[in-house]
C-alpha cells in the first residue's frame, strides 16, 4: 500500500469520526448549533469520498478550509465574551477528542495535498 492512500484513508476515518461526533452532538430541540452541528457532521461524513478517491485540489482545499472553520468556532467560543456566545464555553472530553480529529485531518489533507501537487 502506498504512503498517499494510507494517509487518505487514516484522513478519512478523523473526518468521518469528527462527522458522526457532531451529529450525535445535534441538540433534540433546535437552536442556534442545531445546524451548525447538523450541516458540518453532514459534510465532514462526506468528505471521506473526495479524500479517499482523491477528487483534486479543490475538494482538499474546501475539505481543510471547512476543517479550519469548525475547529475555529471552536476556538472562539471558549474564550470569555466572545462575539459569538458572549461566553466561554466548557472544553469537555467529547470536545478535546473531535478538535484533535480534525486538526489530524487538517495536517493530513495538508500533507495529500502537498504530496499530490
Amino acid at each position: 500500500m502506498n504512503s498517499v492512500l494510507i494517509i487518505s484513508v487514516i484522513a478519512a476515518i478523523c473526518t468521518a469520526a469528527a462527522g458522526l461526533l457532531h451529529l450525535s452532538m445535534v441538540p433534540a430541540q433546535s437552536t442556534n448549533s442545531t445546524i451548525l452541528f447538523l450541516v458540518g457532521g453532514i459534510a465532514q461524513v462526506f468528505w471521506v469520498i473526495p479524500t479517499i478517491k482523491r477528487w483534486g485540489f479543490g475538494w482538499d482545499a474546501v475539505g481543510l478550509g471547512g476543517t479550519l472553520v469548525f475547529v475555529l468556532i471552536w476556538v472562539i467560543t471558549r474564550i470569555p465574551d466572545n462575539p459569538i456566545t458572549g461566553r466561554g464555553g466548557r472544553i469537555g472530553d467529547t470536545a478535546i477528542i473531535l478538535e484533535t480529529l480534525q486538526i489530524v485531518f487538517v495536517i493530513l489533507l495538508g500533507i495529500l495535498m502537498a504530496k499530490r501537487r
